[in-house]
């Protein structure tokens, strides 16, 4: 699967939470935009549909995606982006 990065930026979850990147993106030959939580642990991220959110959907099964599945990709593009916000320390 071919993902497109649209904007990325690292929040850091107040003074004691745990840092996690948010990313906006798109998936080649896919309708519309997605965005990712990704946690530093592995194997945690979050995957939501931005249309279905903008519509106040954030059912189980209806605006859920794997995570897992989009993960690894979306790792290294944050890792390598050049877009305006990127990991930042």
């Amino acid at each position: 699967m071919k993902l497109k990065i649209l904007a990325t930026d690292r929040h850091r979850n107040g003074v004691a939470g745990a840092p996690f990147d948010v990313v906006l993106f798109k998936v080649a030959r896919e309708q519309g935009r997605k965005v990712a939580i990704l946690f530093d642990a592995p194997d945690h991220c979050a995957v939501l549909d931005v249309t279905m959110l903008a519509a106040s959907e954030i059912a189980f099964g209806v605006n859920s995606w794997r995570g897992d599945e989009y993960e690894p990709e979306l790792r290294r593009l944050i890792d390598d982006s050049p877009v305006t916000g990127g990991r930042q320390s």
